[in-house]
C-alpha cells in the first residue's frame, strides 16, 4: 500500500440532517462548506470537505450489535488543539463517554446524535511509539488519560473551529470476523498489520499506528445494519500519486481470491470489504 495514503473523506447517513449538521458544526466545530436539501458537507479545510452527511428518507434505529462503524477518529495536529476541542465540547454541554492513553496517542470518545462513535485524538511523536519485540508494528495500550495535563495545554476560550490541519486520522470498524477482514485489508489491499488486541486488529500504510481498526467485540457474525439505519456509507482514501492507484489495481487483480473492484475513471477505484463497507481510493489531488 502506498505509504503516503491518508483518509480523505467519509460519508455518513443520518436520521435528521439538520440535527446532525448542527452537532458537527457546534460541538465538533467543523465548518459547514455546502448544504442542500439532502446533504451537508463539512470540514476544517474549506476547499476539501472531510465529512459528507446524507439524510435517510425513512430512518430506523441503529442496531447496536450490527457490523459497521465503531468510530470516526479526528486527528488534531497538537495536544493544545485537542485540549481546545475538549473545551469546545464541554462548552456545548455534550457528553464525553471515555478517555484513554493508547501510548501512541491520547484520545477521548463521544457519540453523535445517532449514536455513531467519534474519537478525537492527538498523536505522540513517532519516535516515542513503543515497538513490538519483533521490531514490527507498535504497542498500543489502553490506560487512563491524564486529562488535567492535557487540558493544561489550552486554557482560554475555545475557538469555534479546530485548526485546518485537523483530519480524519483513522476509521475503526465493527466487523463480523476479524481474521477475514484482516486477510482482506492486509492480503488484498496491502495494508500492514501494526497491532492486535483480543478480537481486534489495526492496519496502516507508511508505518502509521493505524488507518483502519477492526474489531468484533459487539459484532461477531453480524451483518451491516439496513440502509434505513444511520451509519457509514463510504470511506475515501487518497493515495500519493496516480501511479500508486495503478499499482493498487494490479495488486488487486493478482491477489488470491481477487475482490471485485471498479476503476471508475483515471482517478479512482472502488470496492467493498468483506462486510460490505464501500472503500474508494483516489489519486492525490493538486493543491
Amino acid at each position: 500500500m502506498d505509504p503516503n495514503l491518508r483518509i480523505r473523506a467519509l460519508e455518513l447517513a443520518v436520521s435528521d440532517l439538520a440535527r446532525s449538521s448542527q452537532f458537527y458544526e457546534r460541538v465538533l466545530g467543523l465548518p459547514l462548506i455546502a448544504r442542500d436539501e439532502h446533504t451537508a458537507q463539512l470540514g476544517p479545510d474549506g476547499e476539501r470537505p472531510a465529512l459528507l452527511l446524507r439524510d435517510i428518507p425513512a430512518p430506523t434505529p441503529l442496531p447496536p450489535a450490527a457490523a459497521g462503524l465503531y468510530h470516526v477518529a479526528w486527528l488534531h495536529p497538537t495536544r493544545a488543539a485537542l485540549a481546545e476541542t475538549v473545551r469546545r465540547i464541554a462548552a456545548a454541554r455534550w457528553v464525553l463517554e471515555g478517555a484513554s492513553d493508547h501510548g501512541v496517542s491520547e484520545a477521548l470518545y463521544l457519540s453523535d446524535p445517532d449514536g455513531l462513535g467519534i474519537e478525537i485524538y492527538a498523536d505522540r511523536p513517532r519516535e516515542q511509539w513503543q515497538r513490538r519485540a519483533d521490531g514490527e508494528g507498535v504497542v498500543m495500550v489502553t490506560q487512563p488519560l491524564d486529562l488535567d495535563d492535557l487540558l493544561s495545554q489550552f486554557s482560554g476560550a475555545p475557538a469555534p473551529t479546530p485548526p485546518a490541519q485537523t483530519t480524519v486520522g483513522h476509521v475503526h470498524l465493527k466487523v463480523a470476523d476479524v481474521p477475514r477482514a484482516l486477510a482482506f485489508y492486509r492480503g488484498a489491499l496491502g495494508f500492514q498489520e501494526q497491532a492486535e488486541l483480543p478480537s481486534a486488529a489495526f492496519v496502516s500504510a507508511g508505518g502509521y499506528h493505524h488507518h483502519v481498526g477492526l474489531n468484533s467485540w459487539q459484532s461477531a457474525g453480524a451483518a451491516l445494519p439496513p440502509d434505513s439505519a444511520p451509519g457509514l456509507r463510504r470511506v475515501e482514501f487518497e493515495l500519493g500519486a496516480a501511479d500508486a492507484l495503478d499499482t493498487l489495481e494490479r495488486d488487486l487483480a493478482d491477489a488470491p481470491s481477487a475482490p471485485a473492484f471498479t476503476r471508475e475513471d483515471a482517478g479512482s477505484l472502488s470496492l467493498r470489504d468483506p462486510d460490505g463497507e464501500l472503500l474508494v481510493f483516489t489519486a492525490a489531488r493538486e493543491a
